[in-house]
């Protein structure tokens, strides 16, 4: 059960120009089969909406295909995915001797 096989929940629901249903507000990872995120919450207690078809991956603001509409994604979720939140975008070029 790797990133591929993660799908999403979220507080809220917009409908694409294709009539499809996309992701909206906070996002948290959903593994099929499970009643809860991948942080801990409880999908029918928290009112998230399950989304089969769209992948975690397409759900990040940043690079996300279904992501028109995310304002936020959870902290606790994009931690069980890999994501650190100390991760840096450079790398060093030239190391010290």
């Amino acid at each position: 059960m790797g990133k591929q096989s993660t799908a999403v929940a979220a507080t809220g629901t917009w409908v694409d120009p294709d009539g499809v249903r996309r992701p909206s507000g906070e996002v948290h990872g959903w593994r099929q089969g499970m009643n809860q995120t991948l942080c801990g919450l409880a999908l029918s207690r928290s009112r998230l909406s399950r989304f089969p078809h769209v992948s975690w991956a397409d759900a990040d603001p940043a690079t996300g295909a279904h992501a028109d509409a995310v304002a936020e994604v959870c902290p606790r979720c994009a931690a069980a995915m890999g994501v650190r939140r100390d991760s840096r975008p450079w790398t060093r070029h030239d190391p010290r001797p």
